[in-house]
């Protein structure tokens, strides 16, 4: 288990703030970041919320999981690491 949750299905008025706030009831939030699409700026309607430890981590899985926010039912779990690319794909 890691400290890296995913965020999941996200209003895209959706703040970092709020988000921060929201995690904060389960333990220290170290970062949050909404992604945004490169080109308009929009949220794509998914975050990264990094919490101090893997069990604070683990309870705000537990306890924000399908839970409504602004009008939307969030997916929270642990975030994935990134796979690796080749850079000849390019």
């Amino acid at each position: 288990m890691g400290n890296k949750v995913y965020v999941g299905n996200i209003n895209y008025d959706t703040s970092e703030d709020s988000l921060r706030e929201m995690f904060t009831e389960f333990g220290e939030v170290s970062s949050v970041r909404i992604i945004t699409d490169r080109f308009t700026g929009f949220s794509k309607g998914f975050a990264f919320v990094e919490m101090s430890t893997d069990g604070e981590a683990s309870s705000a899985i537990t306890g924000l999981d399908g839970k409504e926010i602004d009008g939307r039912n969030i997916r929270v779990s642990e975030a994935r690491s990134k796979p690796q690319r080749d850079s000849r794909e390019y």
